[in-house]
């Protein structure tokens, strides 16, 4: 769709504006070769988080309320992929935000809709990639992040659906703001305390879906409503860093930064569960077996894993511990993988869940900052780092607020990168499990398995091709993936239809 009801005018030049020209004019010849590769890995990634939605009890639910994920209208189609995608902490993140539940989602069930190629489907990603991460970088030092900040979604969706259907840029400033004009505000308490967190992502979807068939249908909206004092990010950022969203285009790829969620878990839950695993691989098999036999474990991780783990320890902690809270709770996943040797989906439903050895052993774990920690977190380009140093010294009384008066002190404001392509993510821990016969084994892992950095950046087609297999995807959805970008658009339906077809 390239042409739409007239628009008036503005004067005043606006960074919706500015990026939504440059989004709209995303070709796939514009693309390096690494964002790329990238962005199959993602999309592959983010088939099997769908897949992992569709499997658990809860996800067969939201189908019940809101129809299949292969429903013939796509921004209802776009919603449920979405919500699938993202409960369970699968899904993939970057500097900034959860990307992939708006900008993977939209674009599958668009080009299938629309009958787009692979390197249609593929631009139309790393579009909304680039897109949704600059908007939330902007707001990143704010009272939201990681799946609290709906917005992400917000401008995924949007920057998603209207690249898919060709739609002229300035349909694409006046979606972008009529969806930023009433965007989502996350109450923590609701969302750890019941089952709306399956819907962080489906409500924020379906709400960009409106702005832009209300944009399409020649609706308004302030184009400066993002930077303006009275803006989104005035009440969205404790500092606003308007710059973000527009600053290097084309040169500084906020897809550089994807990590790859490659088993279910929230911050520092994975770096903890790859410890545990990796304990459990090297020592004697049996070691593990008797829970009575483990006098402690613990971890030491950075503050911000600290933090949300005693979040989700005020919801509960044992059998009856709601789903949602499951996939953040630090001590439940190491004790698991401590136990089983592994953590998939099934372990965040019955009757796992119910398993009294689990929560036996997860009584023992405790968990302790890690100043290092918390200055490596901060100092990695995801999740906060790069926002930190765009902003300098303005950041001090965030900082001092969310990591304490001590890290933030510790804290060195150096330049903003100018380009990502040495992005890391670091959120590390440190396992030490203790025995009652005075035995001691530890282990640390700095950057998650899957993690932005150069293992990931060598290694991630083989990591998401891993977790598609476990979620039961067909080995040969993950071959098409690997060529996504010479796909005809049968072949790309096909790949969307297996995907999420039957195991």
């Amino acid at each position: 769709m390239t042409a739409g009801p007239a628009h008036p005018s503005h004067a005043r030049p606006a960074r919706l504006a500015e990026l939504a020209a440059w989004g709209a004019a995303l070709r796939p010849s514009d693309l390096p070769e690494r964002v790329i590769a990238l962005a199959r890995s993602q999309v592959l990634s983010q088939l099997a988080a769908i897949r992992a939605g569709l499997g658990h009890p809860l996800g067969r639910r939201l189908v019940t309320a809101y129809g299949s994920p292969l429903q013939n209208d796509p921004s209802h189609a776009a919603a449920v992929l979405a919500g699938l995608g993202s409960w369970l902490n699968l899904d993939d993140t970057a500097y900034a935000g959860h990307l992939s539940n708006s900008t993977v989602a939209v674009p599958l069930a668009y080009a299938r809709a629309l009958n787009l190629d692979g390197a249609a489907l593929l631009t139309a990603v790393v579009a909304a990639n680039e897109c949704a991460a600059r908007v939330t970088a902007a707001g990143t030092l704010g009272p939201f992040r990681g799946q609290t900040a709906a917005h992400t979604s917000l401008v995924g969706a949007v920057a998603g659906r209207l690249h898919c259907t060709g739609t002229d840029a300035g349909i694409w400033t006046h979606a972008l703001g009529l969806a930023l004009t009433m965007p989502p505000w996350t109450l923590l308490h609701g969302f750890l305390g019941g089952d709306a967190r399956l819907l962080t992502a489906l409500n924020p979807v379906r709400a960009a879906m409106d702005a832009c068939s209300a944009a399409e249908a020649g609706l308004t909206a302030a184009p400066d409503v993002l930077e303006h004092p009275e803006g989104f990010l005035a009440r969205f950022a404790a500092v606003p860093l308007p710059e973000a969203v527009t600053e290097s285009l084309g040169k500084r790829w906020h897809t550089d930064t994807l990590s790859f969620k490659v088993r279910p878990g929230g911050p520092g839950v994975d770096t903890a569960v790859d410890c545990a695993l990796r304990l459990r691989r090297q020592l004697p098999t049996g070691r593990f077996d008797t829970p009575d036999d483990i006098e402690e474990i613990v971890v030491e991780t950075s503050r911000y894993t600290t933090y949300v783990a005693r979040l989700a320890e005020e919801h509960g902690h044992g059998p009856d511990t709601a789903p949602s809270v499951l996939p953040l709770s630090v001590p439940y996943a190491v004790a698991t993988a401590l136990l089983t040797g592994d953590l998939t989906v099934a372990d965040f439903a019955a009757p796992a869940t119910r398993d009294p050895r689990r929560w036996y052993l997860a009584a023992r774990v405790r968990l302790v900052e890690d100043p290092g920690m918390t200055d490596d977190l901060l100092g990695g380009a995801a999740p906060l780092g790069a926002a930190i140093r765009r902003a300098g010294e303005r950041a001090m009384p965030w900082l001092e607020s969310f990591a304490g008066a001590d890290a933030a002190a510790r804290v060195v404001f150096g330049p903003p990168e100018e380009t990502f392509t040495d992005a890391a993510k670091y959120t590390g821990s440190r396992l030490t499990v203790r025995w009652t016969d005075g035995g001691r084994a530890v282990a640390r892992q700095d950057i998650p398995v899957g993690g932005a950095g150069p293992d990931t950046r060598s290694g991630h087609r083989r990591l998401v091709e891993e977790k598609f297999r476990t979620t039961g995807g067909p080995a040969e959805v993950a071959r098409l993936c690997a060529r996504l970008e010479e796909l005809s658009p049968a072949e790309v339906s096909s790949l969307v239809e297996r995907a999420l077809g039957p195991a």
